[in-house]
Order: structure tokens, then sequence, then C-alpha cells
């Protein structure tokens, strides 16, 4: 049995002016999985995604990443297990150059002299960024910087990688670059989306969340092909677009629970729950 990465149970929370914005989530991601949140605008998704290295609190449900319940005293190793990339790379980009920004979540860390550099210098080869350590971030162009984002991240060597939109603001290459990137990475993935070819393409299991709750859960392919679900949900896939006629991707594994045991009593969630 494997203990999830995230295990996300009865999640609630309203903000401070009323609004509900989630109801009793629940959300297991295990070890290895490439997982796609999905959902339309308003849905919770970044509420949910705010949860899960504690910049928001729970109002309810419980939170854990690798076993390690989200408390204070778990925080900062949480954090660091944790790693959201957002969804503008300008949010996380901040020093004089590629490599100082890649350094800083190591080095508080305690990091120094030759296993920082080696640690910085493993990200930025993992996202093919090795040759502009040196250069300014602003230098250089949106995908690059966004790539430079993902590797800021991966130098904490995270449980889990989180993804805020990654394919916005990307031309097609670069679009086709990140995944490369990502399907060469051995981490554990959750990739908030509303590029939902991208999702298909990348994610076996995908989770649709809706008025701020977990409406369902299965494989990518299954729920894209699901007209009812789409269209109850206000997920829509771009023109032209016929996951029927791009072929089944890599199957999704079984669904399992926060116990690491395959659920074979889970199903999809009726329409209005």
């Amino acid at each position: 049995m494997s203990t999830p990465v995230l295990d996300v149970r009865g999640l609630a929370y309203a903000y401070p002016d009323g609004h509900q914005a989630l109801y009793g989530v629940d959300l297991h991601v295990h070890p290895g999985e490439r997982v796609a949140l999905l959902g339309p605008n308003g849905a919770g998704k970044t509420t949910l995604v705010l949860h899960l290295n504690g910049i928001l609190e729970a109002g309810a449900g419980s939170v854990r990443v690798s076993g390690l319940e989200m408390t204070k005293r778990n925080l900062a190793d949480i954090r660091r297990r944790v790693g959201i990339v957002f969804q503008d790379p300008d949010d996380q980009l901040f020093m004089g150059t590629v490599g100082a920004d890649v350094a800083f979540g190591p080095s508080n860390l305690g990091l120094r002299g030759a296993a920082l550099d080696a640690r910085v210098t493993a990200a930025l080869e993992q996202v093919g960024m090795a040759e502009y350590a040196d250069r300014p971030p602003h230098h250089l162009s949106f995908g690059q910087r966004r790539r430079v984002a993902v590797a800021t991240v991966l130098a904490m060597e995270p449980d889990i990688l989180v993804l805020d939109e990654p394919t916005a603001n990307l031309d097609p290459a670069s679009r086709r670059e990140l995944a490369d990137i990502l399907r060469s990475l051995d981490v554990t993935v959750l990739m908030v989306t509303h590029d939902l070819p991208y999702a298909l393409e990348l994610c076996p299991r995908s989770v649709v969340l809706s008025d701020g709750s977990v409406v369902a859960d299965g494989a990518t392919y299954d729920l894209l092909t699901d007209t009812e679900l789409m269209r109850a949900h206000r997920l829509e896939l771009p023109w032209g677009f016929d996951p029927r006629t791009t072929g089944r991707p890599e199957p999704a594994p079984p669904r399992r629970g926060p116990d690491g045991l395959v659920d074979s009593t889970a199903t999809r969630p009726s329409q209005g729950d």
C-alpha cells in the first residue's frame, strides 16, 4: 500500500465575506500519478490549491501531504514537498539571474557550495535551461521563463508538482516542449488546467471540481467523452477537437482510496451532486 502524496478529506472552506468555496472535497493522489484538476471558472480550483501548502487554512476537513498533517509544526516541510508553479512565471522569478532564482529555495533550506550548485544545475538540466543560468530572467521568452519557474520548484525536490494553467500564454512550440519536459519528470503531478486536450495528452486521470465539490473522478478520456457531464459543468472542448478521433491515450491507473487500495466501489457521482 502506498501513502498518498495528497490526501484531502472532507475539505470545506468559506472566505471571510461568507462565500463558501469548497464543500467537503475528497482528493487522493498517489506517487507517480499525473492528475488533471478540471472545472469551470469559480469552481474552487485555486482555493483547493492554496490549501495544499497551507496558504489557506481549512475550515473543516483535513489535508495530508506524504502522511504529514497540515499543521503549523509541519508547514515548512510540507511547503518543500508541494511545489506550486504559478500561472505567471514572473510571480516566481525575482533574482538577477536564472541560476540565482533556482538557487533561492534550496539555499533557504541551508544548502551551500557544491551541493547547491549541483542542485541548481540538475534542476535546470531537467527543463533544458542549463545554458541560461547566468542570464537575467527578464531577457528570456515567456516559454523559457515558464520552464525556469518549473526549475525553481524542482530544485526543492518536491513530492508533488502542482501546475496552475501551465499552457497559458504559450505558443504551440513552447506548449509541446513543456509537455515533453513534464513527461520526462519522475515526479507526481497535479495539473490545474482549462486546456482539455493538454489534460488528455498528459494526465491519464482527471478530477472535475464544480461549485466547490468533486463531481467526477476517473480516466480523462472517459470524462471528456461524457457529453452530459461536460455540458452540466461548463466544460467545452476546443472547436474541431474530438478525443474519440485522437485515439484513447494510456489507460488511467485504477482509482485508489487514501489507504492505497484499489477502490472497486468508486463510481462517478450523478449529475447534480
